[in-house]
């Protein structure tokens, strides 16, 4: 159990915080349509909150029930190979975003449909 514990604490939490980061920063984007800065600052407030929530209690518990049910069944067949595959894939997924977030901006993990209107 010491090993799920710490796959968690230092692996599979941060990966997460980092996509709730991604998602913080789709959030701002999408906010800055939104005129009246009152409001904007509040709606910011209120998805960062309600997507901390869902990291913590929802998504973090969900990612570690994974791993460990991979480690359980790839420990009897591959040894492990189950759960290093996810975390590989896992980290490869979040630094693929990072990079799409930080070469082409933000707009560009959101459908077409979804982006800012330009400025004009």
């Amino acid at each position: 159990m010491k090993k799920a514990a710490a796959v968690k604490n230092y692996y599979i939490l941060p990966c997460l915080l980092l996509l709730l980061n991604l998602v913080n920063n789709v959030v701002s984007y999408k906010a800055e349509v939104v005129d009246d800065p009152f409001l904007r600052t509040s709606t910011v407030i209120l998805l960062v909150l309600f997507g901390g929530t869902v990291v913590a209690f929802l998504l973090s518990p969900a990612m570690e029930k994974l791993v460990q049910t991979l480690h359980r069944t790839s420990k009897s067949g591959a040894g492990g190979l189950g759960e290093a595959l996810f975390l590989i894939g896992l980290g490869a997924l979040v630094f693929w975003l990072y990079y799409q977030m930080t070469a082409h901006g933000i707009a560009s993990l959101l459908p077409a449909e979804w982006r800012n209107p330009p400025l004009s």
